[in-house]
């Protein structure tokens, strides 16, 4: 598990700092949300054993369909905020994000595999927190070397984000993965959830940062999103009463 750990973060967090330091935060979570198309496209790389025999998976290409529809919504929403943006600007952001969006899924349903169900989601969670510190401790130092100590409003941003988001959501996050184990087409719609975010970061910004009100492109890309959510709990629904 720490080697795991250890792969996860330098192909995911590390990146995603990167991208967060060097492209605008719009285009970062906008290109984040390649994560629901990744773990369903990642399918064929896991087994199942059947009557002693591995077999590969397949991909469920109704799931993907509909996490194209989600992504399709995605980018319309983006398209509003892309007018200026230049091309090293958007390497900056997309590259290192497009690596991490592949990585965060194949991390978690390797992990997945390796456990086999011996560990339930806390437990994943501690081996994982315990096995990353020392990493973190590498890039606290080179950083305190190279910037200095880092200021309050820095401290107290990092804490929001880490129980927000390190703490509740990686902890929901992995519950609902560790239920739809299994089952790829369940695991896309957990993945697809993740989409949510966009969502509310729009919300957030016209109710709390005076943002201006979606206009009409991000607004279909808002009934798209909505609309591929949907449409995977009917996919996923149609698929058990099929398997019944």
């Amino acid at each position: 598990m720490g080697h795991l750990e250890l792969l996860r973060i330098r192909f995911i967090y590390a990146p995603l700092t990167y991208a967060a330091s060097s492209g605008p935060g719009w285009l970062v979570a906008g290109t984040w949300q390649l994560t629901i198309v990744a773990g369903v496209l990642l399918t064929p790389l896991f087994s199942d054993l059947i009557n002693g025999k591995k077999v590969r998976r397949k991909i469920p290409f109704g799931a993907l369909a509909i996490s194209c529809v989600i992504l399709a919504g995605i980018a319309l929403i983006q398209c509003e905020k892309a007018d200026g943006i230049t091309i090293s600007t958007l390497a900056a952001g997309v590259v290192p994000v497009f690596i991490a969006a592949f990585a965060y899924p194949l991390g978690n349903r390797k992990m997945m595999e390796l456990c086999g169900g011996r560990l339930d989601t806390f437990t994943r969670i501690l081996g994982m927190t315990i096995a990353s510190p020392p990493f973190w401790m590498m890039i606290s130092i080179a950083g305190f070397a190279i910037d200095g100590a880092p200021s309050a409003s820095q401290l107290t941003q990092t804490l929001i984000v880490a129980v927000s988001s390190g703490v509740i959501a990686t902890t929901l996050f992995f519950i609902a993965t560790d239920r739809a184990r299994g089952h790829e087409g369940k695991l896309a719609s957990v993945e697809a959830t993740q989409s949510a975010q966009v969502l509310f970061t729009m919300i957030g910004e016209v109710l709390l940062l005076g943002a201006l009100f979606p206009g009409p492109i991000a607004l279909s890309g808002i009934v798209l999103i909505m609309t591929g959510m949907t449409l995977h709990s009917w996919y996923t629904k149609k698929r058990k009463e099929r398997i019944r």
